[in-house]
């Protein structure tokens, strides 16, 4: 299954196609990541980008493929601003399977969530500790920043951490676990979307 990816951060470039082919290999499944496009999210939620990113993604994946819209949530409801995408970006391509996951406030709020699985990393301390409620910290970026010596670049550590990150443990996210979700529906046809 081909999959393009829309994303709005530079870390998501390299790290989302990793996270999403992560994911897809947890659940006994196979896609290949075709491109990552990076569009700000200031302009997705406008009128016209997300169709014409979603148009391009949808050609450069072919018939039968299919196309994940994956941004940050920042202050929005997830689920107000997730269906309202999903709407534009299915009138945009009804021929393309199309889904999209907000992570709730940001990425790296599933780091927050699976931080035991990264302590001893990228200089996080051995003993890190989930905070509670994890996709209700305003800057994610920041809390693994001061906790780094030399500080968070999504750039640099994101993909590096999307590596190494335990997908089930970041599956106590509900965004988190709607991506799992959705990659599932995506790459299986005939599997819906709880």
């Amino acid at each position: 299954m081909n999959v393009g990816l829309l994303v709005e951060g530079h870390g998501e470039v390299s790290s989302a196609p990793t996270l999403v082919r992560r994911v897809a290999e947890f659940l006994g499944l196979h896609c290949a990541i075709r491109t990552a496009l990076r569009v700000s999210r200031s302009a997705l939620v406008k009128p016209r980008e997300l169709e014409r990113a979603v148009t391009l993604l949808g050609n450069k994946v072919g018939a039968g493929g299919a196309v994940l819209v994956l941004i940050d949530a920042d202050d929005d409801a997830a689920c107000t601003l997730g269906p309202e995408l999903l709407r534009r970006a299915r009138t945009a391509r009804p021929d393309r399977r199309i889904g999209v996951v907000l992570a709730v406030r940001e990425y790296e709020a599933w780091f927050l969530t699976a931080a035991a699985s990264l302590r001893g990393k990228r200089g996080l301390p051995a003993d890190l500790e989930p905070p509670p409620a994890a996709e209700t910290i305003r800057d994610a970026k920041r809390w693994l920043a001061e906790r780094m010596p030399r500080g968070y670049s999504p750039t640099v550590d994101q993909p590096a951490l999307t590596a190494m990150l335990d997908l089930e443990q970041a599956r106590a996210s509900p965004s988190f676990d709607k991506l799992v979700r959705e990659v599932r529906a995506l790459i299986t046809p005939d599997e819906s979307v709880a």
